[in-house]
């Protein structure tokens, strides 16, 4: 990485502004960025030994990335799920127990057997 001085200013200075972006080192290997969805399947590798840390960048924002000003900054809630564009879990309401269920004690595994997956299925850190 010491090489590389424009991929390591992104690693030490950018990559704690974005949300959902998280750095992974593996001695000796070339950096790359590993695109994954929601299930945490890889999607993408995007080499980035080539690229200067303003493409980089510009890579992220173009994929969606939320970029905040400050690392503690809180990320507001329409970027929670970036970058990608359709969550999965956009439209579903967080679990409730329902009033028409038979038993108020039920969990929502019996409750939602379905292949949908439930609230505690949810990745929070997404």
């Amino acid at each position: 990485m010491n090489r590389l001085r424009e991929v390591k200013a992104f690693v030490v200075q950018d990559i704690p502004l974005y949300h959902n972006l998280v750095m992974k080192h593996i001695p000796g290997a070339d950096p790359e960025l590993v695109l994954l969805n929601h299930y945490f399947e890889e999607l993408d590798r995007i080499a980035l030994s080539d690229m200067s840390r303003s493409e980089i960048n510009q890579l992220l924002e173009e994929l969606g990335f939320y970029k905040k000003t400050a690392a503690e900054d809180e990320v507001p809630e329409e970027f929670r799920f970036s970058p990608a564009k359709d969550s999965p879990f956009k439209d579903e309401p967080p679990y409730e127990s329902s009033p028409s269920s038979s038993s108020p004690s039920s969990s929502p595994a019996t409750e939602n057997a379905s292949s949908e997956p439930n609230a505690e299925d949810k990745h929070t850190d997404l």
